[in-house]
């Protein structure tokens, strides 16, 4: 089985490096794969479920924010934030949501409605990649 090295980042810390057989990624287009001995390339990427398997692991899951990914010999994955399932808060990513919606019904400024979309995209996103895991 042919593997390529990962390297996950996140703003505030090392989300995942190690051998990889796979890699899902959201982009603006839809979600794209990397497979060992890929072409290069560098896309945006936005809020999401990332997926990965690592050799004689099980599937891999987080949630991402937006950033970009390169591909080279390695592969490369900067976003602003990376969670995994079973450290998603659904309680408070259900609370953001409804603050978030809230927000965007007052009608405020420019700045405070795409805050607020921003928000409640992250807190949606959250809530699929915790139920996904729990399914």
């Amino acid at each position: 089985m042919n593997t390529f090295r990962l390297h996950i980042l996140a703003a505030d810390r090392v989300f995942f490096e190690g051998d990889c057989t796979s890699l899902i990624v959201p982009t603006v287009h839809g979600q794209y794969g990397v497979q060992a001995r890929h072409s290069n390339m560098i896309a945006a990427l936005v809020p999401g479920q990332l997926t990965f398997r690592c050799p004689d692991a099980p599937e891999r899951l987080a949630a991402v924010s937006a950033g970009m990914i390169k591909v080279e010999d390695n592969v490369l994955v900067l976003v602003d934030a990376a969670e995994r399932p079973e450290d998603i808060d659904a309680i408070r990513a259900r609370r953001k949501a409804d603050e978030a919606r809230e927000i965007l019904l007052q009608k405020k400024s420019r700045q405070e409605y795409r805050t607020a979309q921003a928000t409640l995209a992250r807190a949606l996103n959250r809530l699929r990649v915790k139920e996904h895991r729990e399914l």
